[in-house]
């Protein structure tokens, strides 16, 4: 764009999908120069930059054997909406996973081509094995007597925190948010995964950059400073006060001391639980399925499996008379009853809603949605037909966390997809439905996992594996 707005790169994954190849490795694909988009998300977008370092990376297995094909779109964001039509496509890049890893230093620069006649500017992949540590670290960190940036102010100061990379380079890995107008800010406290701070290896530079925030995205460069998981792991201590150090004032002023101080207030290291870990434990996932119409026996909704959830919707459009209004807000309550009365982790709630995407009663819902997202419950909406789903779009809260009489949802508990982007126009039906279940699924382990982590319920240890009974063999003498 001539201008810098926000950009927003969306990439497709062509791979084998009945592979039975188990992944050489797993990888993490960091970008620059670019916003990035995935089936399973985007990363932030950072706005007047045309040289953006995103933050959120994509973690992909590694086939060896298999030729995994990428694909890169850049369109320029001109408004909030997701929907990737409604903003400039710009260019784009193909290239493979194995071109990424295979490359030097496992980072991969290439020319966005598209449109021709115009550059496009380049794309910066880098890769990178990932370890298996499960640690997660909570931080929390301060600073004192930083320089002054703001002519009318003090400063707004934000921290960005790199990892080394095995050729010499740096990944953004984490920012802090801004504390407005103070030299001696106190930051929020923070959960990183030592996987993404470090990759595991506890003597891997870290280095941390202190910025002064500025509206038209020129942040000014305070200065910086390194250190290491093995430092930090020392905790709050004499060890972890660290000169804040500007190399251009320091090569320029023969009295340049540093420009300010940071320090680690506090260090807790915390062990990541999966989602497999509470299934393994005996968590039950309970799953209800909503159509278009009123369906079955009120008294006794229930259904054996998923053929029970089939005979019990082709017996309902038998009997039943449609017509509106469509109303979301009942179902939802109904299943957030069930929830709020299980909130100890034994339990969790999955509602499915598949829906033409008229909706009379939007007001009800959104406050219906804030009031479940405190439940372990989560929501899967399904557009079906040829309707806008800009409706089911602002329930999903991708971009806008949903909100209702001035609250906000205290977590994201809809994911929406249109069923139409599904549908294969070749007639591979198999490959387009296993598409469908891919992405409809995507976001319920986050979901589930962040209602765990709030309410600091932890997994239920597994139960030991089962042994046979050993039979003793009994003979004669």
């Amino acid at each position: 764009a001539d201008s810098p707005r926000g950009s927003i790169f969306c990439i497709s994954k062509v791979v084998t999908l009945f592979s039975a190849s188990i992944p050489a490795t797993k990888v993490e694909l960091s970008v620059s120069s670019i916003t990035f988009l995935l089936q399973f998300g985007r990363t932030e977008v950072i706005d007047n930059t045309l040289n953006p370092d995103f933050v959120r990376k994509f973690i992909m297995d590694y086939f060896f054997e298999e030729r995994e094909n990428l694909r890169f779109d850049l369109y320029d964001v001109d408004s909030k909406s997701p929907n990737l039509s409604k903003h400039d496509f710009l260019g784009q890049v193909f290239c493979t996973l194995g071109e990424i890893v295979g490359s030097q230093g496992s980072r991969l620069e290439k020319a966005i081509a598209g449109i021709p006649g115009k550059k496009c500017g380049t794309i910066i992949v880098t890769a990178e094995e990932l370890n298996c540590c499960r640690d997660s670290v909570l931080m929390q960190f301060c600073a004192n007597k930083l320089d002054k940036k703001d002519f009318f102010g003090k400063s707004d100061p934000f921290l960005v925190f790199h990892r080394s990379n095995e050729d010499g380079s740096f990944t953004i890995c984490h920012k802090t948010e801004v504390v407005k107008n103070t030299l001696n800010p106190v930051w929020q406290a923070f959960k990183i995964s030592v996987r993404a701070l470090c990759n595991g290896d506890y003597d891997r530079t870290i280095k941390i950059e202190v910025y002064d925030w500025d509206r038209d995205g020129s942040h000014d460069f305070i200065g910086e400073f390194t250190t290491s998981y093995r430092e930090l792991s020392r905790g709050q201590s004499q060890f972890n006060v660290y000169e804040v150090i500007n190399p251009k004032k320091k090569g320029k002023k023969k009295k340049y001391i540093n420009s300010g101080t940071v320090t680690l207030l506090s260090f807790l290291i915390e062990t990541e639980v999966s989602f497999l870990d509470y299934i393994k434990g005996g968590t039950q996932i309970n799953f209800t399925v909503a159509i278009d119409f009123t369906n079955g026996n009120p008294q006794n909704p229930y259904c054996n499996g998923i053929d029970g959830v089939m005979e019990a919707y082709y017996r309902s459009l038998k009997s039943v008379q449609l017509y509106g209004p469509t109303n979301f807000a009942p179902v939802i309550n109904h299943v957030a009853r069930y929830a709020s009365s299980v909130k100890d982790g034994s339990q969790y709630f999955i509602l499915l809603i598949i829906t033409d995407g008229v909706i009379s009663d939007m007001a009800q819902t959104k406050e219906s949605i804030v009031n479940a997202s405190k439940l372990p419950m989560s929501i899967i909406i399904v557009g079906v037909g040829p309707a806008e789903f800009d409706a089911m779009e602002e329930l999903d809260g991708d971009v806008v966390r949903v909100s209702s009489r001035g609250k906000y949802a205290e977590r994201d508990i809809v994911q929406f997809v249109p069923f139409r982007d599904y549908i294969d126009r070749s007639g591979n039906h198999i490959l387009s439905m296993a598409r469908l279940a891919k992405d409809v699924l995507a976001e319920i382990p986050d979901q589930f996992l962040s209602y765990m982590r709030v309410r600091g319920i932890k997994p239920s240890p597994a139960p030991p594996p089962y042994t046979p009974p050993l039979h003793v063999l009994q003979t004669q003498i």
